[in-house]
């Protein structure tokens, strides 16, 4: 039986992976600053600790066959657009305080969640754009700090790789989305946030958008990821890889897509005063089918449907 130990367990992504894990058999030790939100935690043992302090991290970060790294201080655009400082801050010590314990505690094989924020400015700038290649990360260019410290600690796992020989994979997730993620605060990401919008909406009423709508991303539903994150760990990858779909779509029709699934027809009002990111993103998955013979399967109808399901009981019962 191997064992995993699972940072940022009481989020989103973290959740759904120790269940993943622990339907394939896994021994799973849970690490985060909160338990999960909207269900009980399926690790064996779960741990409240505050990794950016190093004395917590050595106390909860046992050895283990994989570390998986998903712990981190973030949200959607409103969140990221406001946070700076600390935000970088606090996920510099999260993962620099993992990684030195990982390597304290021998653990073999980590896995890093990294993030399309690290992708440059100047590849995103329209709607219709040119899917984002793993080649494109360097020269460096960012749009927020948010970014920057994932592609920091992108080459700070690399450095472990090459100075204690430890199996690093890095995975850049693209937008990813199902049930259980936040939805009614500010660390909401857009998929949640439309979807609790649309819940909330009358039939014939109004949905308010971030910027003019017009805006592209490609989104990933939460079962591909895990599938993903579990096939790269357990493959020869040595490299940064895409996990996303190339599925691309406005927010303008998403929110029609959502509200179709809803069966409601709705109006979208422009708040074009509210940050947006990016004009466009999407993913290029060609590596990931050349060296995983694998891509995200889901479709955007058939995710969104699920992850509406769950959003609408949550607001309306």
């Amino acid at each position: 039986m191997k064992t995993a130990v699972v940072t940022g367990a009481g989020g989103f992504i973290g959740s759904h992976f120790v269940k993943f894990l622990k339907k394939k058999g896994y021994t799973v030790r849970g690490i985060d600053i909160v338990k999960p939100s909207f269900s009980d935690s399926d690790a064996d043992e779960f741990i409240l600790a505050d990794l950016r302090d190093l004395d917590q991290a050595r106390q909860s970060i046992s050895a283990a066959d994989e570390l998986y790294m998903f712990a981190a201080d973030m949200g959607g655009i409103g969140y990221i657009s406001a946070h700076h400082a600390d935000l970088m801050r606090n996920n510099i010590l999260i993962n620099s305080n993992s990684l030195l314990v990982a390597q304290e505690q021998n653990i073999p094989k980590i896995f890093f969640a990294s993030s399309a924020c690290i992708y440059p400015v100047e590849k995103q700038l329209v709607a219709e754009l040119t899917a984002l290649k793993e080649s494109d990360a360097i020269p460096a260019n960012p749009d927020s700090e948010y970014g920057w410290e994932k592609l920091f600690t992108e080459q700070l796992c690399l450095a472990y790789r090459k100075d204690y020989g430890i199996d690093v994979k890095i995975a850049r997730f693209h937008n990813i989305y199902g049930p259980e993620g936040t939805y009614n605060n500010d660390r909401a990401k857009s998929p949640a946030d439309i979807c609790r919008k649309v819940a909330e909406a009358k039939d014939g009423g109004t949905v308010e958008v971030w910027g003019d709508g017009k805006q592209s991303r490609s989104y990933c539903y939460i079962d591909d990821c895990c599938e993903g994150v579990y096939r790269l760990v357990h493959s020869d990858v040595d490299q940064p890889i895409n996990i996303g779909s190339d599925e691309l779509i406005t927010i303008n029709d998403l929110v029609t897509l959502v509200s179709k699934i809803a069966k409601k027809k709705l109006k979208i009002k422009h708040q074009l005063d509210k940050p947006q990111g990016v004009r466009g993103r999407n993913s290029d998955n060609t590596l990931i089918q050349e060296l995983l013979g694998w891509a995200p399967p889901t479709s955007l109808k058939e995710g969104f449907a699920k992850t509406y399901r769950w959003i609408n009981t949550q607001v309306n019962g």
